[in-house]
């Protein structure tokens, strides 16, 4: 008893410390969780270090936090999974919510507009970076372009939820990705998969699509929960969930506070799904920061729990592999489209010229930190607000 509430102590310790530190994105976060398991303690192997990351791949959730959830069921049980888990997210969430607190109490202030006019056009730039990543990774045959491509044409011109085109470009991906690649087969086989995307596209999404005066708590947590069920492609997928849930859905958030979360996320270290946390805070205050993060992280404990046991035979699964691709694919489309039309409310203005143009130089200029010099996301933001504030002192924002 008295060792299992040492090993206990060591992963709250341990991973509460990673939660303080862990800037710079899950990849970083995964280098140093290995780092501290494999290399300075070794609790395990390098080797079942990598089969764990590979199964982290086969389900839904932030891959980082779902390593520190493995570890500690490894190291200590179903206890340890629980503790490594929260102590990994709190964190996170407790530096997100004094943000938020902050945002909701001046962020209707005209002084602190300024500071979030410089800071979205960055934000852009981070989440070009991170297609720019994801796409390199996920995009490795020309069938899973054929793929994005199709999920992209299915969100944007298609009145279709985002949880459908997911699973759509997942399943016939897969279905397609498995078949014999044959030349004239493999040109008959896409045509159907983008025949059966396009005429989806006439089915409605789910959710009405009416403005609600006043939020549910439930309703507020039982979407985080679907969200966190199915969310592929990592942290940044959650932007196209939120936009199609609470902007477009239920007219719970607006699009520039959907901007605003996102920029406000990239000066928190921790899992990028913490931005869960400020959503749920501005939409309904505390109590929606609660359900918000346990709607949004619960779905990690149960799928790491469930699969933990079986990881061996899922890692030598063709079929799963060929379903993670194609789910990874069409995640990067959704990211895209969501990423397009924010855009598009950032960079437009309703006067001539109608294009802001010092808002597309900040994006520029940040993408090219970003993607040409590694800048840090948190240096860009704070970039990003010092040019609002110069922008503003200047008279340019009023």
């Amino acid at each position: 008893m008295e060792r299992s509430l040492d090993r206990l102590k060591e992963l709250a310790a341990l991973f509460f410390k990673l939660g303080v530190i862990g800037f710079g994105g899950p990849n970083a976060h995964i280098a140093m969780i290995e780092a501290e398991v494999v290399g300075k303690r070794q609790w395990l192997s390098r080797e079942h270090f990598l089969d764990l990351l590979g199964a982290t791949n086969l389900i839904p959730g932030p891959n980082s936090t779902e390593m520190a959830i493995h570890i500690g069921y490894i190291y200590a049980g179903w206890l340890g999974l629980i503790v490594a888990g929260v102590a990994f997210i709190f964190p996170a969430v407790l530096i997100t919510v004094g943000f938020a607190w902050v945002y909701v109490a001046l962020g209707a202030v005209p002084q602190f507009a300024f500071l979030l006019y410089g800071i979205k056009p960055v934000v852009l730039a981070i989440v070009v970076d991170a297609l720019w990543r994801l796409g390199k990774k996920a995009i490795k045959t020309r069938k899973l372009f054929v793929i994005a491509i199709a999920v992209a044409l299915l969100l944007w011109l298609g009145n279709i939820s985002e949880i459908i085109a997911l699973l759509i470009g997942g399943v016939l991906g897969m279905i397609w990705l498995r078949s014999p690649d044959r030349p004239q087969q493999a040109k008959e086989e896409a045509n159907i998969l983008i025949a059966s995307i396009v005429t989806s596209s006439t089915l409605k999404a789910t959710a009405a699509m009416t403005a609600a005066s006043q939020i549910s708590l439930w309703q507020l947590g039982l979407s985080f929960l679907k969200i966190g069920s199915i969310l592929f492609g990592g942290g940044y997928v959650l932007l196209s969930f939120v936009q199609g849930e609470f902007v477009q859905g239920y007219g719970w958030l607006t699009q520039q506070q959907l901007l605003d979360a996102i920029a406000i996320g990239q000066f928190t270290p921790g899992p990028i799904l913490s931005t869960a946390t400020f959503i749920g805070f501005v939409m309904a205050g505390f109590p929606g920061a609660i359900v918000a993060t346990v709607g949004i992280f619960l779905p990690s404990f149960i799928f790491v729990a469930a699969l933990n046991p079986i990881i061996p035979y899922l890692r030598r699964s063709k079929w799963a592999s060929a379903f993670l691709d194609a789910v990874n694919a069409s995640a990067l489309a959704l990211m895209t489209v969501v990423t397009i039309q924010l855009a598009i409310a950032t960079f437009s203005k309703s006067s001539a010229p109608y294009v802001d143009g010092l808002a597309v130089a900040i994006a520029l200029l940040s993408a090219v930190l970003a993607l040409q010099f590694r800048v840090s996301a948190a240096w860009l933001v704070l970039g990003g607000a010092a040019i609002g504030w110069i922008a503003f002192t200047l008279g340019y924002v009023r």
